[in-house]
């Protein structure tokens, strides 16, 4: 999408279901559709998931809080990571611009919540702590497979390229699978 061009009809129902949709401070959407943290954060769920799993049966306790903090945790290194790494020479960090990033990381704290839901109600679908993990990791996948097309659609791509965002993100949730699989859990 090129910039000043308008949002497709969609676009504007994607930027009110959204907690992290784009908008400038006149409120209209901005030309740039940026999911990275809700798929990294999903991705990194989905491993945290497999990893906790691998090792037997983990607690479902243990597990939404391991899901939370390493979001958290993750959420920290990349503001920091990204303050440090496009600091100007000369140029000092200010609140507004950690602020401003740490808004724009927090997708990756928010991908968690879902799979960390999924772990706390699962006791209600009658689920053990194997089935638990298989439910979390496949929240996890899903969402991330969700948001590489909402992203897509955000950003005006076309249905096959929409299509093709969802096959790269299925094939990476399905790697972290396949690692929970080759484990033996």
């Amino acid at each position: 999408m090129r910039p000043g061009q308008a949002l497709p009809p969609y676009g504007d129902l994607v930027n009110r279901l959204l907690p992290w949709s784009r908008r400038a401070p006149s409120g209209r959407p901005l030309s740039r559709a940026d999911y990275a943290g809700a798929l990294y954060g999903s991705l990194l769920a989905a491993s945290v998931v497999a990893a906790a799993s691998a090792v037997g049966d983990f607690p479902r306790l243990q597990l939404v809080v391991l899901l939370l903090v390493t979001g958290l945790v993750f959420w920290a290194a990349h503001v920091y990571a990204h303050l440090a790494g496009e600091r100007l020479v000369g140029r000092r960090l200010d609140w507004t611009e950690t602020r401003r990033v740490g808004r724009r990381e927090w997708p990756i704290v928010e991908a968690a919540v879902l799979p960390a839901v999924a772990v706390a109600l699962s006791p209600l679908l009658g689920l053990g702590l194997s089935g638990t993990a298989w439910l979390a990791l496949g929240v996890a996948v899903t969402q991330q497979v969700a948001w590489a097309c909402i992203g897509a659609l955000h950003a005006g791509a076309s249905r096959a390229l929409v299509s093709v965002e969802g096959a790269v993100n299925l094939i990476l949730g399905l790697a972290i699978v396949a690692a929970k699989v080759a484990v033996g859990h």
